[in-house]
């Protein structure tokens, strides 16, 4: 029954089920499983049925015969009538909110067990609301059992007072616990496992400093105190369980993994000793458990089945498993969901500390913060959180949330119960007086669609006051709507000497019914029968000015510091029975909550907090409503004193915060674009989207200047007049002529001479290089046509144009070498776990970027596989079957493929993908020499693909001990230089390996002379599509990129010009027919050459896309120069327009393409020469690196040395912090050598060797 009920949830839900596999089961049996109707006929029918498969299950004999059965028995028929009435049901009724809850793995009815562990440290805040929500929502719908525990395994931060306010909230949430426990409760236990993971040899005792110790973990060395024997850690283990000094100094490690790609792995803290009593246990322990050595004990005893955590503890769940593992403990399932992100919000129990102590706050309770109390004092209700939280459901997708999201749902909740009340703006109201009013009260209802909230008393008087905003241009004779009231007709208005109104009169005209285009006002009639009450409206805004803050973002940099607006205001007499707490509507003010009850003893006022409603920001500030002169269209208006900024911007404060915005604009809008590129859901961008706005929203209220200012102006109305006078000062005759000639003309000229006249459009890039390198190469590689996004993060589709420029390096270097006798092959891309691993030292290198496969279908594979990181442990197996005698020598193979290394630092296209192609040569050699000048011609051809094809200038060398290939005995490598950043890019390398890989795959030959078995020497080398990155950063500028001629494509495009309306069909076809006759003779002469001649776009847009894709060559073609026989040329490279005459366009155009290439190089070459300073002292070593100069130093080679640079040099406000490393790094020795003095000393502050030779410093890619 199970198999089927499970079959039918599988495979016949979908929308096009294969129901073969059923039908074949049924061929004879009458029911699923046995003689008797079960279950899972029940099941799978329903499912048919309720998915509306009926007609297409006809062809299938068995299963129509089957189904007609069960479809007339008297239990089917019922259900049959059920189905179609939930059907209607869920036609017309509205789908509720309720987001995706996942279905728990292994999950019993019954059976659950989920836990709640908050730690006593501070209030509960929203985060905890929705953790505790959801374990609820387990609980309840498993029917099992919620564990409420409290953390308390650090005795410095917990307190008896935060159990006291969390408890009282959790009952507050409605949360009802089954258990309720300690930590601490389980401290004998958890010192009797720790004491055996000592013994048993899996923990140790470490006395390493803290930091020390961070950056141990970080650089994935291990402790000192690591291999200490077990009776020197249970000494050490007595001294901290006594608390001694020494004690003191130690504490208790994990021995898991300390080279672990997961640095939650890396030997993490079990125990630490500290001496505070702790509010429970007092004095009695003097060590204490970390929360991750603690939790998957606690959780295990105390029959938890599922453990629901956030994703930000993804990677310490293997830690979790190893402990329960290590320890014997029953195992149970960590369950992941995202954690609740709120803009504008920290959620840190330290930071919102930080605002308590600081008394920027009035308390953990504060409006402002995101606490439980907090929220609710702003007007959250327990039923709007709970609806939020449902509506989010247990999704893991990350996002940050607006808070208008919540508060919005609790409108939803509170809009109906809320009594409607009105209030006016103390000291800013106007009366109004009417004629012939009686005073006179009624009884209405508190709220105009729900009798069931009760009445109020309003009084009606002759003395109306109303805002005085809502009358500043009341005219006499308009007819006015008081709300609840009905028409008046204004008779008379006042106004002092700045035509400020300062009083009004009208007529009642309750008999005009006529409401549509009248202006509605709220009002308040004044009486001593029933005075005011006094009031204050607090209007609160964010604590934190930036949207979304950045991991390295400080948020103290981001307090706002003005975020409580009080507005003084005369209440409605009804206001006095308001008691604390009661959430009410003041008519077109919005939703408020009473903090305080009015005091009529002492007549202190009645204090009502704003609650926001999710139509306005959530930390919006108080305003009134603004009526228009026509109808009942309105705006918002301030109806206090404006703000001053949170902060008070000087000259250089507002610099830094411009540049910083600017920074955090373009990040943004690449990740949107990114986003929007991958199909991500639609809720994602939208809050994306949302950020983005924000982002410009405070550029502009800071600089005055929209962001995209400066891109791209049209001209200014100066510009247009001088202009339009010029064309007006021309003779007529000019103007209108001969319009074959002068329209075609203007236009022409307008195109090539005047791109100022263009259409501004997003065609062009929208950023400068030299502003913001990052989203400048997001744009280019994206507008050029290179790459498309794709739903792989780190993943990027090549389109034609960046795909043939790799296909040119491909053809040049493969004839090239099989000049040298290498023959192409391909080997799998996936490589068993015993394959990969028989080489260590190679391999420890790539295993934190190696995927593996692990899953076949829903099938584990009995061994992951890897997919190939690089190939030398794919190759070299088939290498030791294939070479046996000197005569198979030597070996020269090459293989162009793709490889896989997950990196997860920033992905970028071309630079840095998870997938990448390249070619790999594997070559084996009898002797070491011919191995090793393998690697230098090879070095050469790397070389020549650069400089030769690319136009790129590199410099040719030896890596260093610290950076050659892993396993190999050295590593060659040519280097280019990106101007823009300063940074060096390793452009392709060339290893010798020596006889380390052939001594480990036993690749061996039977030497001629000696006939003993020797190890050939062999080569590994490679270039990557990595190429066509350096290539867009090293020549694109501010109009896009710049191919060189070697290996664009397209090496002239030809534009039709000087097309329009005005011409005939014949003309148009000259023009066309001219253009392709060029193209053929272009092509004829080896030139690839393209005409574009689209119809729907204009010359001057064709002119801004070809220059945007960077194709070297222009060729523009318009109605004079076919007349004259010749065609303008344009270079890319700087503009420089030629003429040229047909009969020798060949020769002149094959010339000019010569010169590009020669001129781009040594533009680059120049710039390069320029920027690699020489230096042999540490100071001008840093000032050279900051200035954006690579460095050539005298070194000693030692990598403890090379390290020492790079942390010495890093730099204390990063320029990228992207990049990979601030500090500088050895990019490579120069083959050409500066003269070095015997005397010279490493470059290093902290050597005192000799320097061995020469090495090119910088930051790099």
């Amino acid at each position: 029954v199970d198999a089927w009920i499970s079959f039918s949830q599988k495979h016949l839900g979908s929308s096009n089920p294969d129901f073969s596999y059923l039908n074949q089961q049924l061929s004879q049996r009458t029911f699923l499983v046995g003689y008797n109707l079960t279950l899972a006929d029940f099941v799978v029918w329903t499912t048919i049925r309720a998915n509306g498969h009926e007609d297409s299950i006809g062809s299938y004999t068995n299963l129509n015969r089957w189904y007609d059965f069960l479809s007339h028995q008297s239990v089917f028929i019922k259900a049959s009538s059920t189905l179609q009435k939930s059907a209607k049901e869920t036609t017309t009724q509205p789908k509720e909110d309720v987001g995706k809850f996942i279905e728990l793995p292994g999950a019993e009815m019954g059976k659950v067990v989920v836990r709640f562990p908050p730690e006593a440290s501070g209030y509960l805040h929203i985060g905890h609301a929705k953790a505790a929500l959801l374990n609820q929502h387990y609980q309840t719908n498993f029917q099992g059992k919620l564990v409420f525990r409290f953390d308390d395994t650090n005795p410095v931060k917990e307190k008896a007072d935060f159990e006291k306010v969390i408890s009282e909230d959790v009952a507050l949430l409605q949360v009802k616990p089954d258990i309720f426990s300690h930590t601490s409760d389980n401290f004998p236990l958890m010192l009797e496992l720790a004491e055996k993971l000592i013994k048993d040899g899996k923990a140790y005792a470490d006395d390493t400093p803290a930091e020390e110790m961070k950056k141990q973990r970080e650089e994935k060395l291990p402790s000192k105190n690591r291999d200490n024997s077990v009776e020197k850690n249970m000494e050490l283990w007595k001294e901290m369980q006594d608390g001694t000094e020494r004690g003191l100094q130690c504490c208790i490690r994990a021995k898991i993994d300390y080279r672990s790609v997961n640095g939650c792995l890396r030997d993490p803290t079990m125990y630490r000793c500290k001496l505070e009593p702790h509010p429970k246990t007092g004095t009695k322990y003097k060590v204490y458990p970390t929360y991750d050595f603690a939790c998957p004990i606690v959780d295990s005893v105390e029959g938890v089945t599922h453990a629901l955590r956030t994703t930000e503890y993804h990677d310490r769940d293997d830690q979790y498993y190893w402990f329960i593992e290590q320890m014997g403990l029953r195992k149970l399932y960590v369950w992941e969901y995202s954690r609740l992100n709120l803009t504008h919000t920290v959620l840190s129990k330290r930071k919102l500390a930080w605002f308590v102590e600081q008394g920027l706050v009035e308390g953990w309770d504060d409006p402002r913060f995101p606490t439980v109390r907090g929220i609710i004092r702003r007007g959250m209700t327990i039923e709007g959180l709970r609806q939020f939280i449902v509506a989010q459901g247990s999704s893991r997708s990350i996002v940050n949330m607006e808070w208008d999201k919540i508060w919005a749902f609790n409108r939803k909740v509170i809009d109906p119960i809320a009594p409607r009340y009105t209030s006016v703006i103390k000291d800013a109201t106007v009366p109004i007086t009417l004629s012939g009013v009686e005073e006179k009260s009624e009884s209405i209802p508190k709220h105009p669609k729900n009798s069931d909230i009760g009445t109020k008393t309003v009084w009606f008087s002759s003395n109306v006051l109303v805002d005085k905003v809502d009358v500043v241009d009341v005219q006499e004779g308009e007819i006015i709507t008081l709300i609840n009231w009905g028409n008046i007709k204004i008779t008379k208005v006042e106004r002092n000497e700045n035509k400020e109104v300062t009083a009004v009169s009208a007529d009642l005209n309750l008999e005009n019914t006529d409401f549509k285009k009248t202006k509605k006002l709220t009002w308040l009639s004044k009486t001593d029968r029933a005075p005011f009450v006094p009031t204050i409206a607090i209007y609160y805004d964010y604590l934190i000015t930036k949207s979304v803050l950045g991991k390295d973002d400080n948020f103290k940099d981001y307090v706002n510091k003005n975020t409580k607006n009080e507005v003084e205001m005369l209440g409605d007499p009804e206001l006095k029975n308001l008691k604390a707490g009661d959430i009410i509507q003041l008519q077109r003010r919005g939703f408020f909550r009473c903090d305080k009850a009015f005091e009529p003893e002492t007549n202190k006022p009645c204090v009502l907090i704003s609650v926001p409603d999710g139509h306005t920001k959530a930390g919006g500030s108080s305003t009134t409503e603004a009526k228009s002169s026509k109808g009942n269209k309105s705006k918002k208006a301030k109806a206090e004193p404006v703000k001053e900024p949170a902060v008070k911007v000087t000259a250089e404060t507002s610099s830094q915060e411009v540049e910083k915005l600017k920074s955090e604009i373009t990040e943004q809008g690449n990740k949107v674009r990114e986003l929007k590129s991958s199909n991500a859901a639609k809720e994602m961008i939208d809050a994306e989207v949302k950020k983005l706005l924000e982002l410009k929203k405070r550029f502009k209220d800071l600089t005055g200047e929209d962001p995209a200012a400066g891109r791209s102006k049209k001209p200014s109305k100066e510009k247009k007049a001088q202009n339009q006078s010029k064309d007006a000062a021309k003779p007529k005759k000019e103007k209108q002529g001969n319009k074959e000639g002068s329209t075609k003309s203007s236009q022409l000229d307008d195109e090539r001479n005047n791109p100022e006249r263009k259409k501004v459009s997003r065609l062009g890039l929208e950023v400068r290089k030299e502003d913001n390198l990052g989203e400048w190469y997001s744009q280019v590689i994206t507008k050029a046509e290179m790459i498309e996004y794709h739903d792989v993060s780190g993943c990027y589709i090549f389109r034609p144009w960046s795909f043939a420029i790799w296909e040119h390096i491909k053809d040049f270097f493969d004839g090239e070498i099989k000049k040298l006798g290498v023959k192409n092959v391909y080997f799998p891309i996936f490589v068993s776990k015993a394959a990969l691993e028989r080489e260590k030292t190679h391999i420890s290198d790539f295993a934190p970027e190696v995927a593996w496969v692990t899953k076949s279908g829903d099938t584990d594979l009995a061994e992951p596989i890897a997919i190939r990181p690089t190939s030398e442990t794919v190759m070299y197996p088939s290498y030791a079957k294939w070479i046996k005698s000197h005569r198979d020598l030597p070996l020269k193979l090459n293989q162009w493929n793709n490889v896989v290394r997950w990196e997860f630092k920033h992905p970028q296209p071309f630079i840095r993908t998870r997938e990448f192609l390249w070619q790999e040569g594997h070559s084996a050699f009898a002797t070491r020499q011919e191995a090793q000048e393998e690697v230098f011609t090879i070095l050469e051809l790397y070389r020549r693909i650069y400089e030769e094809l690319l136009a790129i200038p590199v410099v040719k060398g030896r890596k260093t001990e610290k950076e050659k290939f892993a396993g190999g005995d050295f590593t060659t490598t040519v280097e280019a230089f990106i101007d823009a950043n300063g940074r060096g890019a390793q452009g392709a390398t060339s290893h010798h390996l020596g006889q380390n890989f052939s001594k480990m795959f036993e690749i061996v030959f039977e030497d001629p002379e000696t006939k003993e078995k020797a190890y050939v020497y062999q080569n590994s080398w490679g270039i990557s599509t990595r190429t066509l990155g350096v290539l867009c950063l090293v020549h694109g500028d501010n109009k896009g990129l710049i191919i060189p001629p070697r290996v664009a494509d397209i090496q002239v495009i030809i534009i039709p010009c000087g097309i329009s309306a005005n011409l005939s069909d014949s003309q148009r076809k000259e023009i066309y027919d001219s253009c392709q006759k060029y193209v053929d003779i272009l092509k004829a002469g080896g030139i690839r050459a393209e005409c574009d001649d689209r119809d729907n776009y204009t010359a001057g847009w064709k002119f801004n896309h070809y220059e945007v894709k960077g194709v070297p060559l222009r060729v523009e073609l318009g109605p004079k120069d076919i007349k004259n026989n010749q065609f303008v040329t344009v270079r890319r490279d700087n503009a420089q327009k030629t003429t040229i005459g047909v009969n020798d366009a060949v020769e002149r155009i094959k010339k000019l393409l010569e010169e590009i290439h020669e001129d781009m190089f040594n533009k680059v070459k120049k710039s390069m020469d320029k920027r690699i300073i020489r230096t042999d002292d540490w100071g001008n070593f840093r000032k050279q690196l900051e200035a954006k100069n690579l460095i050539l130093s005298p070194f000693c080679g030692a990598i403890s040395c090379e390290e020492h640079i790079k942390a010495k040099s890093a730099s204390e406000d990063p320029v990228d912090p992207r990049a990979p490393s601030m500090g500088a790094k050895s990019l490579c020795i120069p083959l050409e050598q500066p003269t070095l003095q015997d005397s010279t000393k490493c470059i290093s502050p902290a050597c005192e060797k000799n320097a061995h030779f020469y090495t090119l410093f910088g930051r790099s890619y």
